[in-house]
């Protein structure tokens, strides 16, 4: 008589095809999720990174025209940090309990006006101010999306989602230098006002049009999606519900006594370290290097960013695929750096000007979609959004001292490469600080 039962053949190869089952509607629903979230989180970032480095372009006719001295202006451009890591907490908590699509609204309303109205300034005390404002109006998109992310991919494929986010930062500078540029030379003293003045109306009010479209499209939580089946929203919810382990649920309290937590702050200090220092000073390091047409400047500024968008993207693909965390922040900040360094060797010559900004710009645009892979790992769900917010306040420290440090040292030495020397020695230490996280807590299972 034939045998009725089933071998452990067939048991394995049918439970081979379950689970080939679920991966497959586990990919369906990443697939539509994504294309459905990402580009208008993109868009969004696009335009706050675009609000952050347009300062560095409007500083090579703002300052003469106003009369700023190189502190001044790196003190206006830090004030931003100052008051986004005042009001960091905060605003993710009151985004939190917003929820998603009104705070984000509110905050891309505010800050598009704000931003905008940084033609009419005339003064120092104007500039400080518009920007300290502008820097609380900010403080709660970033660490806020990073929240809203966590809440809809599974931590396996938050590595590519988190660097497609954070493409943003060199796409901003891939787009913003050559439009930055052909702004302050085409819009120059047209209707009275100077190409500074034009390139901050010109970039600001559309942010406030993409708020509304935010309004419009972008969905509180995954029981709200649209496109997504009864069945794939229980599937995704099981799959992040699984996720929250119960050893990680510490309170806020906690995580505050949590050196591990103090370590991401300082890790965090220097990647905002190399953001900054490219963001803000890339067009006047390309000046300095005896490049004095703003179109050109505006040209070769997207160079380190374009390298750095396909470095982002190759190195948040092989993170995720090799379930690597450390290795692939620690190098990129290594690289950041050593690209600075380069640069400071011999700020003048435009040849390694370029070569150490774009080696610069690779490594610092890797870095910060690569950090934030790191928090979730380390805090419950309960705190994540405070927890965020906090790291990314205190780590905004470094991104007020990074413009003000430079400037600084360019009057007292009227050379960038001690500052530059400076900056690079931090990024290190930060970098190799990453290897001192354990491999177990950080590493995706």
């Amino acid at each position: 008589m034939a045998n009725q039962g089933y071998s452990q053949g067939d048991v394995a190869g049918r439970d081979f095809a379950i689970d080939a089952d679920i991966q497959a509607v586990g990919n369906a629903i990443h697939r539509v999720t994504a294309w459905r979230i990402m580009p208008l989180l993109l868009a969004c970032y696009v335009f706050a990174h675009l609000d952050r480095i347009n300062i560095g372009f409007a500083k090579l006719q703002m300052t003469s025209d106003l009369g700023f001295s190189n502190t001044a202006y790196g003190l206006g451009a830090g004030l931003f940090f100052v008051a986004y890591a005042l009001f960091g907490v905060p605003s993710n908590i009151m985004l939190d309990k917003l929820g998603p699509r009104r705070g984000i609204t509110l905050i891309m309303l505010v800050w598009g006006i704000l931003s905008a109205s940084t033609f009419l300034i005339s003064s120092a005390l104007q500039f400080y101010g518009l920007r300290f404002l502008l820097g609380i109006a900010e403080a709660g998109f970033f660490p806020g999306v990073l929240v809203y992310i966590n809440r809809w991919f599974p931590q396996r494929r938050r590595g590519q989602v988190t660097a497609l986010f954070a493409l943003a930062v060199p796409a901003a500078g891939l787009l913003g230098g050559p439009i930055s540029g052909s702004i302050l030379e085409s819009f120059h003293d047209i209707a009275g006002l100077r190409g500074w003045q034009w390139m901050f109306l010109l970039e600001g009010l559309p942010v406030i049009a993409l708020a509304l479209v935010v309004y419009a499209a972008l969905p509180d939580t995954v029981r709200d999606a649209s496109w997504l089946s009864q069945p794939q929203k229980e599937h995704l919810t099981a799959i992040l519900a699984a996720e929250q382990k119960p050893t990680a649920n510490v309170s806020l309290s906690q995580c505050l006594r949590d050196p591990r937590i103090w370590q991401l702050v300082g890790i965090y200090f220097a990647v905002m370290l190399a953001v900054n220092t490219i963001a803000f000073w890339t067009p006047a390091l390309i000046n300095g290097a005896g490049i004095t047409s703003d179109m050109t400047i505006g040209l070769l500024s997207a160079i380190p960013y374009l390298a750095g968008c396909i470095f982002m993207l190759a190195t948040g693909h092989s993170s995720d695929r090799f379930r690597e965390r450390r290795w692939h922040l620690c190098i990129p900040l290594l690289m950041a750096a050593g690209g600075l360094a380069l640069i400071g060797f011999d700020p003048g010559n435009p040849v390694s000007a370029m070569v150490g900004l774009t080696i610069a710009g690779m490594g610092a645009s890797t870095s910060l979609p690569l950090f934030w892979q790191l928090p979730p790992t380390v805090m419950s769900a309960a705190v994540l959004a405070a927890g965020i917010a906090l790291v990314s306040s205190l780590g905004n420290v470094a991104a007020f001292l990074a413009p003000y440090f430079l400037g600084w040292m360019r009057d007292a030495t009227q050379s960038s490469s001690l500052a530059l020397y400076c900056l690079a020695v931090l990024i290190a230490i930060g970098g190799l600080a990453v290897l001192r996280l354990p491999a177990s807590l950080v590493n995706p299972r």
